[in-house]
């Protein structure tokens, strides 16, 4: 092939003629009109690939001559030419545009979904999890790592029969099982308060895993009913279901006598917290293992609407895998960075 003969000459003025028409559209949507730009080139060039037979030499040619057209633009690598390329074969198999959730994440995420994700539905599921919960890049590795796509509306609860079918829908698809607690940096075997104690002090990453909507209340959250005092381990209000969540954490296996307590807290709860425009409260177990009829036996006679999760700790720890950790700071300064892959 002749990169340099009249077709190639052409093709390349109007991929620059796209280029320059893309910058101006981005002027008001940078994120979402470059990513319609990516799947137009991509388009472009798997067209070529396919009728002029260039092969990969093309995409090496193109870069070049796309930095030297437009030197202040980052993304024309021949590195990222291909990643443009992969992705849009990824998605062009169901989707004649790029599809909506796709195009309103930033580039990098969505090099990393395709790079970790083989099938399209549990990759739209992650765009559209970025958006609603406002993940940079390493909380989105994170959740792909966890399995989300899998975990999420899994817990064990009775919620259809204690909720609204509205509520309903909405707390069970909230609550996830398992929740991945390795960034804790525990063993298997640690005990309860040895959790709760680091859950506080990774309290922003264990509001991610959470999810989105949860709003901290307290630990160890006093109740005192008819002169006794009871302490709630933890205690959130959410945002989205308008209620308080009450969450009990055992180190074992699941007991069904947990659900007769957290049934009396949640009753606490309604009484001396619940506002007339808060939804009734929710209970959530977090235990280390349980038994799913057992689990399901428990909760059939209760009457407030109580989930039950597992939660998984890191085994075998590595020595430099703390180390290794963002910190608290890193991650907050990431949920603004600029996702550039030039």
């Amino acid at each position: 092939m002749n990169l340099l003969d009249n077709t190639y000459k052409h093709w390349l003025e109007n991929i620059k003629h796209k280029i320059k028409a893309a910058q101006v559209r981005a002027a008001v949507s940078v994120s979402s009109q470059m990513l319609e730009m990516y799947w137009q080139l991509a388009e472009e060039i798997v067209a070529k690939q396919k009728t002029a037979n260039w092969g990969e030499a093309v995409l090496e040619q193109l870069s070049i001559d796309l930095k030297l057209s437009f030197p202040n633009i980052n993304g024309f690598s021949r590195r990222n030419l291909y990643a443009i390329r992969q992705w849009y074969l990824f998605y062009s198999t169901q989707h004649e545009f790029v599809p909506q959730a796709v195009a309103q994440i930033p580039w990098g995420h969505n090099r990393l979904i395709i790079s970790k994700v083989k099938n399209i539905e549990e990759a739209i599921f992650y765009c559209k999890a970025t958006l609603e919960n406002g993940w940079n890049r390493d909380n989105l590795a994170l959740a792909i790592k966890n399995k989300y796509y899998e975990a999420k509306g899994k817990s064990i609860s009775n919620f259809k029969n204690t909720l609204p079918e509205i509520q309903s829908e909405l707390a069970q698809e909230t609550l996830k099982n398992p929740f991945n607690f390795d960034f804790l940096g525990l063993e298997d075997d640690a005990l309860e308060r040895e959790i709760e104690n680091a859950m506080m002090e990774h309290i922003t990453k264990f509001l991610i895993e959470l999810g989105k909507g949860f709003a901290f209340v307290g630990r160890q959250y006093q109740l005192i009913v008819s002169e006794n005092e009871y302490y709630i381990d933890l205690l959130f209000y959410h945002l989205q279901l308008r209620c308080f969540v009450v969450v009990e954490l055992k180190a074992g296996k699941f007991k069904p006598e947990y659900a007769g307590k957290l049934n009396f807290y949640l009753s606490a709860v309604d009484s001396q917290l619940k506002l007339p425009s808060d939804n009734s409260s929710i209970g959530l177990i977090l235990c280390k293992d349980k038994d799913k009829i057992e689990a399901e036996y428990a909760l059939r006679d209760i009457q407030k609407p109580i989930g039950i999760s597992e939660y998984l700790l890191t085994q075998n720890l590595p020595e430099n895998f703390k180390s290794q950790l963002p910190t608290v700071e890193q991650l907050e300064n990431q949920l603004n960075e600029n996702d550039d892959e030039g």
